[in-house]
Parts: structure tokens; sequence; C-alpha cells
């Protein structure tokens, strides 16, 4: 990404239905919109974007991290669960986001681990952004189950394919 930054335009269709134009040819525009009873929840809002946009940086930040030390823990995924709060005006707030990353091998396959799992978030652009407003908790759990970070490193369930 460049430093620079970049801008996008967002076209309102109707109510709160909106089409954002990422201003790149190699990119299609994106349909947003409000859930009911505001909008007809034809497409994700702004909330939904934000807990993406978090997991997806973590994602693909983890994801570098492991290939810079050729480790094969592919596929990866990745789970946000956004809490929302009312604040002291009682306004609906973005409370909190958590991200359970899920590796697709077991730790004991992979090379340099607690290096990679002690940096990688660090270069997350937009989680490291968010986290000046927004507590974002992160969990990375391998293919065998084990949670290796966050969440005191409890032994999670096997998740299944």
């Amino acid at each position: 990404m460049s430093e620079g930054g970049f801008s996008l335009e967002l076209r309102q269709q109707s109510d709160f239905a909106f089409e954002v134009d990422f201003r790149d040819a190699a990119l299609p525009p994106l349909h947003t919109d409000e859930p009911p009873p505001l909008g007809q929840g034809t497409g994700p809002n702004p909330a939904r974007l934000l807990a993406a946009a978090v997991a997806n940086c973590l994602a693909a930040s983890l994801l570098f991290a492991l290939r810079k030390f050729r480790n094969p823990a592919e596929p990866l995924r990745a789970v946000a669960t956004l809490s929302m709060a009312r604040n002291a005006q009682n306004r609906l707030r973005i409370a909190r986001i958590g991200v359970d990353l899920h590796l697709g091998a077991p730790a004991h396959d992979l090379h340099a681990l607690d290096r990679v799992l002690g940096q990688f978030e660090d270069f997350c652009i937009v989680t490291q952004s968010v986290r000046a407003g927004i507590p974002v908790d992160v969990r990375v759990i391998d293919a065998a189950g084990t949670v290796l970070k966050g969440a005191d490193a409890a032994v999670a369930e096997p998740v299944p394919a």
C-alpha cells in the first residue's frame, strides 16, 4: 500500500444503500446497506466492513510472517466477532472486536513460530489504527485446535474444516 494514501467515493443508490467506487479499474464497486429498519440489508454495513478489514489485515499480516520463514500454514481462516454497546450518551458504538486466526497446520510443523506470533500484529496497519479507539483481541489457533496466542493460550476445540 502506498504511504501517500488513497481516496474512494460513495454514491447513494437508494435510502441507506451506497455504492463504493474504489477509483481503481481493477476493483469492482462494492454495494453497502444498513440492516432493517433503516435499510434493506442488501449489503454489508460499515460495522461489518470494519470487522472484515481488521480480520483480513490480521490474516494477511500473519500469512506474510509465516511465509517469511517458509511455513506451510495454509489455508488460513479468520473469524471476526464484533460487540456493540451503548456509551454514556446511549449511542450505539463498537465496543470490541475479536479475531480468531486459524492456521492450516499444527504448531509443531512451523518454524520460528514464537517470532512470527510475537510480531505479526505490529505490521497490520488497520488493526493497529483501530486499536487507538477500540479494543481488538486476537487469538491464533493451529490446525490441531491449540490456542497458540491470546486468551491465555487456552486450548480451543478443533474446528471442522
